[in-house]
């Protein structure tokens, strides 16, 4: 099934280049164009869109405004697009991420840039709740984790992260990543901090060390003081401690 996408630019080559460019991408398909925001907007409330294409500098509302207020008018619970920026200014990089976009391409847009912005925004729709389950709960959770690396501002969904794991002053992030590779980064958040804002998703192992609920795979005995816990997917058991093993027991009596 091709997914859905609304292409906003208020310059008609742009959208005409984009067009062109997303034409070698046979699984999405350019469903609505526009020129200005609160076109895109209008559109948004009546039509679904699994990506947008988003420049920023338009007349009326900017592209900022725009993904802002999609946060608001679209329902809290069930999925949302996932935004691409296209912009021929760079400042505004930081600022599109805290909108939650997927990406952010430098105009003239290469090809190479929007292959590799196109499958983030592939996991980021894949990650998404269905229409009839519920998103993030609390209204104060994010839903995702920003980290910054070589490559800049990086935002890792937190459906996608297997466990946190402090080391000092640094937490240890290990996430899905690119075709289902283990992928790891370092954020600077307190680990207490995580575990208040995300307790309906991660269980603590280890006083230095939460990991996801979905993911728990199997608990084994190594001896009577060695308990390793196994994710799905990963291949390396991280170690609960005697204090939150009757925990971990319980959860997965449950799950």
């Amino acid at each position: 099934m091709s997914l859905r996408v609304l292409l906003v630019d208020d310059e008609p080559l742009a959208r005409q280049r984009l067009t062109r460019l997303m034409a070698e991408h046979e699984n999405y398909q350019i469903v609505a164009e526009s020129g200005n925001g609160q076109a895109a907007l209008d559109w948004l409330r009546q039509h679904k869109a699994d990506l947008v294409l988003l420049d920023i500098q338009m007349p009326g509302l900017t592209g900022l405004e725009v993904a802002e207020q999609l946060i608001e008018i679209l329902p809290k619970s069930g999925p949302k697009p996932a935004i691409i920026f296209c912009t021929a200014y760079d400042e505004y990089a930081l600022n599109a991420f805290k909108v939650e976009a997927v990406d952010y391409l430098l105009k003239p847009i290469r090809k190479e840039d929007l292959n590799k912005a196109l499958q983030k925004a592939q996991r980021w729709i894949e990650q998404q709740p269905s229409a009839d389950t519920t998103e993030l709960e609390s209204s104060s959770s994010r839903t995702h984790i920003s980290a910054r690396t070589h490559q800049g501002l990086q935002l890792i969904p937190i459906k996608g992260i297997y466990s946190f794991q402090a080391d000092q002053k640094y937490i240890t992030v290990k996430y899905s990543g690119e075709d289902n590779r283990s992928c790891e980064v370092l954020i600077d958040e307190p680990l207490k901090q995580l575990e208040d804002e995300f307790e309906q998703y991660f269980v603590r192992i280890h006083r230095n060390a939460l990991v996801a609920k979905d993911k728990i795979d199997r608990l084994e005995t190594v001896d009577s003081s060695i308990h390793l816990l196994y994710l799905k997917g990963l291949d390396e058991g991280m170690s609960v401690s005697r204090r939150h093993l009757p925990g971990v027991r319980k959860l997965m009596r449950g799950l």
